[in-house]
């Protein structure tokens, strides 16, 4: 099994379950080192981490090697250079200042950061990146100027990006260069930290759904009682993430049949979920009880709640945004969409004086204090109690 792994992941060799690095310094500077091989244990028993750590340490290694042999080569009127020159410490910066490429960076801060977080999380970091490779190319880490991030900022702008998407963009940079630089011990000032944007420009807010509207629309879909009636009057009286409700399954309704029905909205292979706080209990009460009553009704042998959403591989979130958002705007002032239901109910939580606390576990929102983190939150009585008052207000 060993020889196997030490084959499929060069420059490593296993030992107790653990991969360690393992390259022999070449003859002509092993006059640098105390010892003929360069041995380091990475640390990890995935063979994914350890083949991305010893490529990036096999990099480096050849870029300050290659270094060593510039440093020690003989350049004409090199007998000429004054000791303590400018020339001569920036010759030895460049020995000793050695980093692997961005790319680099961006595989090792995904085979470790990127475990077990949604697809997302690793197409986020990869566009911000590809961003930078196309402005200013895929270089060493200690290469980048600021007048790169400056470029890229430029560049984002001129593509129409909103001050939002660009704070984005470059927080998933600086998380990269960040990460690798601390994981590397490289000493570095990140070039992207700090880039001023009108972070707010071309941003377009998401308005909350006035009551009297959200009650046109949920008689409308009484009146039509059709799946995707279901899923406007779901998202309605729950204020679900219209993902989080388009990825359900049948299986994740309980409790239809007793006085606290609810929803145990966890993470699908078809699905994710934004946050570790977005898994939670919703309960079901007003329009979002008829709907999850009539789904569970339908006759169509599905095990999705929503088929029409769920032919692929992944829930098609996007494209019931698109066909409901069309549908309410003949209900709904301009400007409001499916996600100010959201907006909506935590209105309506705040109307009725909710704890602020309960408010944050009923719609997955972050906590905002340390100690909310602590136990295992409300329980279901109590969780329905708060939304019963919101949605009969």
């Amino acid at each position: 099994m060993t020889k196997l792994l030490t084959i499929s992941v060069p420059y490593t060799f296993v030992r107790s379950g653990y991969f360690y690095f393992s390259r022999r310094v070449p003859s002509d500077l092993q006059a640098h080192y105390s010892c003929p091989r360069i041995v380091v244990a990475l640390n990890t028993q995935s063979k994914q981490q350890a083949k991305t750590l010893a490529q990036a340490a096999a990099a480096s290694l050849d870029v300050y090697w290659a270094k060593l042999r510039l440093a020690r080569s003989e350049v004409i009127g090199q007998h000429l250079v004054r000791s303590g020159t400018d020339l001569e410490q920036s010759s030895l910066h460049t020995v000793s200042t050695v980093s692997p490429k961005l790319s680099e960076a961006l595989d090792f801060y995904l085979s470790l950061k990127g475990v077990g977080r949604p697809v997302s999380f690793e197409a986020a970091a990869r566009r911000a990146c590809g961003y930078v490779f196309e402005v200013a190319g895929d270089k060493a880490l200690l290469d980048y100027r600021r007048t790169d991030a400056l470029s890229l900022r430029d560049w984002l702008k001129a593509r129409g990006q909103a001050g939002s998407s660009i704070t984005r963009n470059f927080s998933s940079i600086k998380a990269v260069f960040n990460f690798a630089c601390s994981e590397w011990a490289i000493e570095a000032k990140n070039p992207f930290v700090g880039v001023f944007h009108d972070r707010t420009a071309g941003v377009v807010s998401r308005s909350p759904i006035p009551l009297i509207s959200i009650r046109h629309v949920q008689k409308a879909c009484f009146e039509i009682d059709d799946d995707l009636r279901w899923l406007v009057a779901l998202v309605a009286d729950t204020g679900l993430r219209l993902a989080e409700a388009a990825g359900l399954s049948k299986e994740d309704f309980q409790g239809l049949g007793t006085s606290l029905p609810y929803i145990r909205l966890v993470k699908h292979p078809w699905r994710n979920l934004k946050s570790d706080s977005s898994e939670r209990l919703v309960p079901l009460t007003g329009s979002a009880l008829w709907a999850a009553q009539r789904l569970l009704q339908a006759d169509n042998a599905a095990h999705f709640a929503f088929p029409r959403y769920n032919r692929q591989e992944t829930t098609s979130a996007n494209a019931a945004s698109a066909a409901l958002n069309k549908w309410m705007k003949a209900y709904v002032p301009e400007g409001c969409t499916m996600h100010g239901f959201r907006h909506s109910m935590r209105d309506r939580l705040r109307a009725v004086e909710c704890p602020t606390e309960i408010a944050d576990q009923l719609g997955g929102w972050t906590a905002g204090s340390v100690g909310q983190g602590y136990g295992t939150g409300y329980p279901l009585e109590i969780l329905h109690k708060w939304i019963e008052k919101a949605v009969e207000r």
